[in-house]
C-alpha cells in the first residue's frame, strides 16, 4: 500500500509564497509519478502539476503561468509544490496523488492514491 500526507498550507496575502510537501511511503517501488490537484469552495478538483518519480519530466497547468515548480526528493520520498507570486484565485484545498501505472497524467483517473489535503488561502 501507499500513503500520502500533505503539509505546508496556510494563510497567507497576494504576492508571497508557500512550499508544499508531500511525502510517500509504503511500496513507493511500484510508482510512475506523482502530481499535485486543487479543489476550490464549490468547483470541481483540477489538475495543477505532474513529475514522473526519477523527476526528469514535469508538467504544469496553464493558469499556473510559471510561477508553480514541482520537484521531488527521491531520498526522502518527498515530492514538493513550491508557489510564488500567488493570486487569489489560487485559494482551495491541494491534494497529492501517485499513480502506478501510466496514463495521461492531468486526469485524476490515472492516480491510484490520495492524500488528505492541505488548505492554501490567499487573501486581496
Amino acid at each position: 500500500q501507499v500513503q500520502l500526507v500533505e503539509s505546508g498550507g496556510g494563510l497567507v496575502q497576494a504576492g508571497d509564497s508557500l512550499r508544499l510537501s508531500c511525502v510517500v511511503s509504503g511500496r513507493t517501488s511500484s510508482l510512475y509519478g506523482m502530481g499535485w490537484f486543487r479543489q476550490a469552495a464549490g468547483k470541481e478538483r483540477e489538475f495543477v502539476s505532474s513529475i514522473n518519480w526519477s523527476g526528469d519530466t514535469t508538467y504544469y497547468a496553464g493558469y499556473v503561468k510559471g510561477r508553480f515548480t514541482i520537484s521531488m526528493d527521491n531520498a526522502k520520498n518527498t515530492v514538493f509544490l513550491l508557489m510564488n507570486s500567488l493570486k487569489p484565485e489560487d485559494t482551495a484545498v491541494y491534494y497529492c496523488a501517485a499513480r502506478s501505472q501510466r496514463g495521461p497524467v492531468i486526469n485524476m483517473a490515472a492516480y491510484d492514491y490520495w492524500g488528505q489535503g492541505t488548505q492554501v488561502t490567499v487573501s486581496s
